[in-house]
């Protein structure tokens, strides 16, 4: 009697164990993984129309900067200058 007690037992623990291994999974997936998943899909999801008004979009924008006299303010030139040397100095 008392093999059947232990065995009755361990699988009580073992159904326990198992759904709360699925709770903590469902958990984790819907707090963490689903909003990435969500992104994803929709990148992955674009068809040809909306990924040519995205392009024609970029396109107009690049147009439209190099229009201007200046597309970077002082301190972003200074910053984006620093940046190209130090990278030009680490692969040398």
């Amino acid at each position: 009697m008392k093999a059947e007690s232990n065995l009755k037992v361990f699988f009580i623990k073992l159904i326990a164990i198992t759904f709360s291994v699925i709770i903590i999974i469902n958990v984790f997936y819907n707090v963490f993984l689903s909003d990435k998943l969500d992104i994803l899909s929709k990148l992955s999801s674009l068809d040809k129309e909306t990924a040519e008004v995205i392009k024609d979009k970029i396109r107009s924008e690049l147009k439209s900067g190099l229009e201007k006299e200046r597309i970077l303010s002082d301190d972003d030139a200074l910053l984006i200058k620093n940046f190209i040397e130090k990278i030009s100095s680490e692969l040398n």
